[in-house]
């Protein structure tokens, strides 16, 4: 810096001295005329005596004039850039409130401002489309005015709990317009960091009327599933209760041996067209329950090839009537599983008359085979027939509620077209996997796969037995019926056993004759007059009477069972009933042995 100053003030020093000696060079001649009075060597000494501290001091002053003046130049560039940058802040924020007023004027939800102390400070235009009123009318309305006291006092305390910056909270509320009319209005409210409240409100009146007309639809819904259901119950009760006599009878004509081979033949009539009865009632009733989301799984040990037998056994009589061929091929060495044997029984039942219905030649085979994967396995059933098959373009729709491959087909086969959408519900209840492959006029293959854990064969039979065991006789019965055949038929099916029968006509007789008398075994129905068998059941229990006690009822739903075993029966046999199933049951809950 110093350096830069010397040369500088050097500099002009001597073009001071230059210039006083070429100025007194001109003056001797200007003057005198002549130039000896020029003396340059004088004007050299005086002039850079003069110049040199002179120029020094214009060279400082330049170099603080040039710095002065940068830093000027500098303090104008910042404050242009001031002034530009404050004028597009102010024309952002025109430009941010235009674009909320805007929206402020638009909206269909109205906003509202208020202060900490409650006072309404503004309302958005929209406020006139909600409220009635103009946004300056509105900032004068007390809330008492618009809001119900009861709505008044918990928007109070919604406000009053709203913190600074935390969370917002909504509430629904009626609210009067200005012309009177009552609405719904939904607002949600804010504290910001001052302590004001904002609020931005809606007209709900509509959605609240179709939530409501919804609740009110869902009752109706509900009551007519109820009503549906407790028609189907009485339907069910009331056919079941004829039918289990014509059943019943039927059975004890069969065992007679005095029938003519005619006579014989009328009643196997008579017995396979109850049970095509009880089984059409059966279907409607279940698939009621199915489609209403009722299917109560009861996971206990089975045996698959013990199911599948029992399960062709009961087919078997249908398929050699036909001249079909029915026969089984299980794999070796099965496992016993953890599952819902009757459902899945009742699916290979529903599989099984299927293919013999729609077979007229040939055979049906029942294949089974268990793949075990440590300690779950899963189980395939496949039923294969020679019968008619099904269309590549009607196999879709088999597995469908009330829906057959072909609409002549119920005319030329009968049936109600819903065991097979039955059992597919009951095997995707379980997880599993049901299907078919056909090819039309060579026959069918329907199988269906489920998983379940595996037990040995022993825990299997070891759960069949139990409950069971020796024999006690005689057995003193009391039957509590009020019909007079269903207490005929029981009386006939268990006479020729070593029990000796009363009888009562409703539950109050019931009742009694447990008060006068001591019974092995109360066989109980459930809907009778002047006292029903739920009633009596429970006071007998009252009465610290342990006897035990077997539902004998046309009640058969599962809420219904559950009714039962809650008041205190032992157990349930739904109307109606095969001889075999009574009798099991007498000598489970008497120790009995025929």
């Amino acid at each position: 810096m110093i350096r830069t100053k010397l040369i500088r003030a050097f500099t002009l020093a001597a073009t001071v001295v230059l210039m006083a000696i070429a100025a007194d060079f001109l003056l001797s001649i200007l003057v005198a005329g002549h130039t000896e009075v020029f003396t340059p060597f004088s004007t050299l000494a005086i002039a850079s005596v003069i110049a040199l501290p002179l120029a020094w001091i214009l060279t400082s002053q330049q170099v603080n004039l040039a710095t002065a003046h940068k830093e000027q130049l500098a303090l104008l560039a910042a404050r242009e850039r001031a002034v530009s940058e404050y004028e597009d802040a102010q024309a952002r924020l025109r430009s941010s409130e235009s674009l909320y007023r805007l929206l402020a004027d638009n909206l269909t939800d109205s906003i509202s401002l208020w202060s900490p102390e409650g006072k309404r400070l503004y309302s958005s235009p929209s406020i006139e489309r909600l409220m009635g009123y103009t946004p300056e009318e509105y900032l004068y309305v007390p809330v008492s005015e618009v809001v119900r006291p009861e709505d008044n006092e918990r928007l109070f305390n919604i406000i009053k709990g709203l913190k600074r910056g935390g969370e917002s909270r909504t509430a629904e509320y009626r609210s009067r317009r200005k012309d009177g009319r009552e609405i719904w209005v939904e607002s949600t409210y804010a504290r910001l960091a001052d302590g004001s409240v904002i609020s931005t409100s809606r007209n709900i009146t509509e959605r609240w009327t179709l939530q409501r007309d919804l609740e009110t639809a869902l009752v109706e819904a509900q009551s007519a599933v109820a009503a549906k259901s407790d028609f189907l119950a009485n339907m069910t009760h009331e056919l079941r209760t004829p039918l289990n006599a014509i059943i019943g009878f039927s059975g004890v004509l069969r065992g007679s041996n005095r029938l003519s081979s005619e006579d014989r033949h009328h009643v196997e009539l008579i017995s396979g067209a109850s049970a095509t009865l009880l089984g059409v009632i059966n279907d409607v009733l279940e698939f009621s329950r199915l489609e209403a989301g009722y299917l109560d799984l009861d996971p206990q040990p089975f045996d698959p090839a013990q199911l599948v037998r029992s399960a062709c056994a009961l087919i078997e009589d249908q398929a050699r009537d036909k001249g079909l061929t029915l026969s089984l091929d299980i794999a070796p060495g099965l496992s016993g599983m953890v599952g819902d044997g009757p459902r899945l029984s009742q699916v290979l039942l529903n599989l099984l008359s299927n293919s013999v219905k729609f077979t007229s030649e040939g055979h049906v085979t029942v294949s089974l085979r268990q793949f075990v994967e440590a300690e779950t396995a899963r189980l395939r059933i496949e039923v294969i027939d020679t019968g008619i098959g099904i269309s590549e373009d009607q196999i879709g729709k088999v597995f469908e509620r009330f829906a057959q491959a072909d609409g002549g087909i119920s005319r030329q086969f009968g049936g109600t077209g819903l065991g097979l959408a039955i059992s597919k519900r009951i095997i995707e209840r379980m997880d599993g996997q049901i299907g078919v492959v056909s090819t039309e006029g060579q026959g069918s293959t329907f199988w269906f796969e489920v998983s379940a854990p595996v037990v040995s064969l022993d825990t299997v039979q070891a759960a069949h037995n139990e409950g069971t065991s020796g024999f006690t006789a005689p057995l003193r019965v009391l039957v509590v019926e009020d019909n007079a055949v269903n207490r005929e038929l029981v009386c006939t099916l268990l006479a020729p056993f070593d029990i000796t029968i009363d009888t009562a006509h409703d539950g109050a007789e019931g009742l009694k004759a447990t008060e006068r008398g001591i019974y092995d075994l109360i066989l109980m129905d459930i809907q009778m007059p002047v006292m029903d068998g739920l009633t009596a059941t429970r006071l007998i229990r009252a009465n610290n009477n342990t006897a035990p006690i077997v539902a004998l009822t046309a009640n058969v739903l599962p809420e219904q069972i559950a009714k039962c075993l809650a008041a205190g029966m032992n157990d349930h046999i739904g109307k109606p009933f095969h001889a075999a199933r009574l009798l099991e049951t007498v000598v489970r809950w008497t120790q009995i042995a025929a």
